[in-house]
C-alpha cells in the first residue's frame, strides 16, 4: 500500500503551468483561457483543443479528495493531441480544477496509506461542492464555481461531458446520466488488465439499472431514490446540464486502493440482516466523533471555517443514512453491494473524524491526540477489512482515460 515518491499528484498549479506551456507550443491547436473564479477568487481554466463545433467536456477536481482526475487530465491532453482520430470532428475541452478552493485545502498529494490520506483529507459540504451544490440550493445561492461550469457547458453545447472522479477505497465504476452502448466491453477489458476491481454494486449508484458491470444508468428525475435521505440527488446536478443540448455526463469512477470484494457478484446470505448492522455501527462510529466535537467545540475560535462545516455535514448525514439501510429491501442483494456499503458506512464518521482531527489540531485543542488515534485505528481497520492494495498511479490515470476515449467514441457514435 505504498506509493512511490515520484507517483504523487500534480498541485493545480503544475498542471495550469503544464496547460499554459502547452497552449504557447500549440497556438493554432490549443487554447487556454480563464472561465471563472472561485470564492476564494481563483481562476478557474478551460484548455481547448481542437476548434469542431461537436464538443467532448472533462472536468477535473470536482472533489477535493479524489486527485486521480488532474493527472488523468493531463494524460488524455497529450493523448488527443497526438491521435488524430479522436479530433476527427471533434473538439476537446478540459476544465482543469472545478474547485480549486477545495484543492488548497486537501493536502496529501502522495500518500503511503490509507491513515496519510485521511490526514489531510477535505471535502466539502454538499452545498459548496460545484457538481452537487444545485440538487441542495436554490439558484440564486449557487456558488461561482458551479455557475462557472454551468456556462462552459451553456457555451459548448457538449455531446458528452465526463467528470473525472475517484475513491479511496474500492473498484472502479461508471455512472450515465443516458446509456452509452458498448461502453461496457472496453471498461471490464481496460480494469482486468490493470488489475483493478469492478464495483458491480456500488452503493453510489444503488438501484440503478446496468447496462453491463460496474455501468451504470441513472434513474430518470422523479424516480424513487434508494436513500431517500440523502439531500443531493445526482439527477438534480451539473451532470444534467448537458441535457439541454441533447448531451450526456459520463461520471468515471476508479480507486486509489483497490479491493476485491466489491466485485463479487454472488448473492450475499441475509443483505437486510447486513445493512441493518452496518446501519447500527454507522450510528456508532458517527456518535462517538459527535462527542469529540461537542466537547472541544465551545474551545474554537468562530465562525466555522470550511473544514469543520464539511466534517458537520457528514454527520449530519448519517441518522437518515442508517434509516434508509434498516429499510427492507435492500436496493441491491449481492456481496458486492454490500461491500460497497460496508466502505461506505467506514468512509463516512472517517471523514467527519479526520476533517475535525485538522481543525482541532489548527486550535492545538487538547482532544486531537484522542481523535488522531481515532483516525489511525479506523483506517487501519478499512484497510484490512477490505485487503487493500494500492493501485499505481499509472494504472489509475491509464483506466480513467481509456474509458474517457472509449465513452467519447461510442457515445458520437450513439449521437450520430
Amino acid at each position: 500500500m505504498s506509493l512511490l515518491p515520484e507517483q504523487r499528484y500534480p498541485s493545480v498549479t503544475e498542471i495550469v503551468s503544464s496547460a499554459r506551456a502547452l497552449a504557447a507550443h500549440r497556438p493554432g491547436l490549443c487554447a487556454l483561457r480563464q472561465v471563472g473564479v472561485s470564492r476564494a477568487g481563483r481562476p478557474l481554466h478551460l484548455l481547448s483543443v481542437g476548434r469542431a463545433t461537436r464538443a467532448v467536456l472533462v472536468v477535473a477536481g470536482a472533489h477535493a479528495n479524489e486527485p486521480t482526475g488532474g493527472s488523468t487530465l493531463l494524460s488524455l491532453v497529450e493523448r488527443v493531441l497526438y491521435e488524430r482520430e479522436l479530433r476527427n470532428d471533434t473538439s476537446w475541452h478540459f476544465l482543469l480544477c472545478a474547485d480549486p478552493d477545495g484543492a488548497a485545502l486537501h493536502v496529501t498529494p502522495a500518500p503511503r496509506t490509507l491513515f496519510d490520506y485521511h490526514l489531510g483529507f477535505f471535502r466539502p459540504a454538499g452545498p459548496e461542492q460545484p457538481e452537487w451544490s444545485p440538487s441542495v440550493l436554490p439558484p440564486d445561492r449557487l456558488p461561482p464555481e458551479t455557475r462557472a461550469l454551468t456556462r462552459v457547458i451553456d457555451e459548448l453545447r457538449p455531446y458528452l461531458q465526463v467528470t473525472l472522479h475517484g475513491t479511496d477505497l474500492g473498484g472502479s465504476w461508471v455512472q450515465l446520466t443516458k446509456d452509452i452502448p458498448g461502453l461496457a466491453e472496453p471498461f471490464a477489458k481496460s480494469a482486468a488488465e490493470l488489475h483493478i476491481p469492478v464495483e458491480t454494486g456500488a452503493s453510489d449508484a444503488a438501484g440503478w439499472p446496468a447496462s453491463g458491470p460496474g455501468v451504470h444508468v441513472m434513474p430518470a428525475p422523479g424516480s424513487n431514490a434508494a436513500y431517500p435521505s440523502m439531500p443531493d440527488d445526482a439527477r438534480h446536478s451539473t451532470w444534467y446540464h448537458a441535457h439541454r443540448y441533447g448531451g450526456l455526463t459520463a461520471v468515471v469512477e476508479v480507486p486509489m486502493w483497490a479491493s476485491d470484494l466489491v466485485d463479487d457478484p454472488a448473492p450475499h446470505p441475509a443483505p437486510a440482516v447486513a445493512l441493518r448492522q452496518l446501519g447500527r455501527r454507522l450510528l456508532r462510529d458517527a456518535l462517538e466523533v459527535e462527542r469529540i466535537l461537542t466537547e472541544a467545540l465551545p474551545r474554537l475560535p468562530g465562525p466555522d471555517g470550511p473544514l469543520l462545516r464539511a466534517a458537520k455535514w457528514a454527520l449530519e448525514l448519517v441518522p437518515g443514512l442508517a434509516g434508509d439501510w434498516a429499510q427492507a429491501p435492500p436496493a441491491d442483494t449481492t456481496m458486492a453491494y454490500v461491500g460497497s456499503v460496508d466502505a461506505f458506512g467506514r468512509r463516512l464518521p472517517l471523514r467527519a473524524a479526520a476533517m475535525l482531527l485538522r481543525v482541532l489540531q489548527e486550535a492545538d485543542d487538547r482532544a486531537a491526540p484522542r481523535l488522531e488515534q481515532l483516525v489511525a485505528a479506523w483506517s487501519d481497520a478499512f484497510a484490512v477489512r477490505f485487503r487493500a492494495r494500492w493501485v499505481p498511479l499509472e494504472n489509475q490515470v491509464e483506466h480513467q482515460s481509456r474509458t474517457v476515449v472509449a465513452a467519447a467514441l461510442h457515445a458520437r457514435d450513439r449521437a450520430a
